[in-house]
């Protein structure tokens, strides 16, 4: 029932959003493992209408907030207002009050409101003036940064890069490709024509299932192997967190369901190995003067790491 509702969900995405279901599916699999996505890519590739999409396409409330220089932590958590009729204060909700998030260029902000995502992304909650209120369920945030122009940009420290599941680069689509978007928006916007695959108590479900999941002590010593090589590399300086360790494990699992498997294999930790590690790595400057960048080095490590069973 997963695999075809996944299907269906992958369908459905990219009649919004062409060529790239490699990127779909992964950003279905970060959901389905309650994780949130980082898309860092170059303008115009469709950052905005992938979130939007995928918004319509699983029935969730959806809000975004386009971050800029002066926008607020209260844009994000909301505030107290004083209410005259009432003689009280009230809460007004911010944007982060919804199921799925659109923070667009979220390093266009400054740290302190970058920050105020933390609670937001990581315990589902907002706290202001003492009081705590609950995010609706899901709650997934997708968040979008350009890697280019850096002019005015603050960049996330690696505390809050440690939130995101996966980071992911979408690339340009091929002329094909190019020739069916142009197509597709000849008449209409192809946003306008999503229709809902599944609904929010469904991710709920899928999410819940994910603990069933099998994964043995085998390919579990494999996944904290490879993330444990990262931590003793040479040409990095900070490694992966145990916090990456248990999003690995996690998108393992979605790996593995989303393919109609009830039990993880090595496969499933490679295939998200790097979506998952990539972001995490803080590497000292020789890399950059031996021309390494973090994928080449965990592929590296996955080269120099194989499976039980192919040793």
């Amino acid at each position: 029932m997963i695999v075809e509702q996944s299907k269906q969900i992958i369908a459905e995405v990219n009649k919004a959003f062409i060529g790239k279901n490699d990127i779909i599916e992964k950003i279905l699999m970060t959901i389905y493992a309650g994780g949130h996505v980082l898309l860092e890519d170059c303008p115009g590739v469709g950052k905005t209408t992938l979130a939007l999409a995928f918004s319509k396409v699983l029935g969730l409330s959806c809000k975004r907030i386009q971050f800029t220089t002066d926008t607020l932590p209260s844009d994000i958590t909301g505030f107290t207002m004083f209410n005259r009729e009432t003689n009280s204060f009230e809460y007004r909700d911010g944007a982060a009050n919804c199921q799925l998030l659109l923070a667009d260029e979220i390093n266009r902000t400054s740290p302190k409101t970058q920050s105020a995502l933390l609670e937001v992304m990581e315990e589902h909650t907002i706290t202001v003036d003492g009081k705590t209120h609950h995010l609706p369920s899901p709650f997934i945030c997708i968040a979008t940064q350009n890697p280019l122009g850096f002019a005015g940009t603050q960049p996330l420290p690696e505390s809050q890069l440690d939130r995101f599941m996966v980071c992911l680069s979408i690339g340009y689509p091929t002329l094909e490709h190019q020739m069916n978007i142009i197509n597709a928006q000849r008449y209409q916007n192809p946003l306008q024509e999503l229709q809902p695959a599944t609904t929010a108590q469904n991710v709920i479900e899928v999410q819940n299932y994910l603990t069933s999941v099998q994964m043995t002590e085998d390919v579990l010593r494999y996944a904290i192997l490879l993330c444990e090589a990262t931590r003793n590399h040479p040409l990095v300086e900070l490694g992966i967190s145990p916090r990456g360790v248990s999003a690995l494990v996690k998108m393992a699992k979605a790996s593995a369901i989303i393919r109609g498997r009830n039990y993880v294999i090595p496969e499933d930790v490679q295939n998200v190995y790097t979506d998952v590690c990539a972001h995490r790595l803080v590497l000292r400057p020789q890399a950059q003067a031996d021309g390494e960048d973090a994928r080449m080095i965990l592929q590296e490590i996955m080269d120099d790491i194989r499976p039980k069973a192919e040793r």
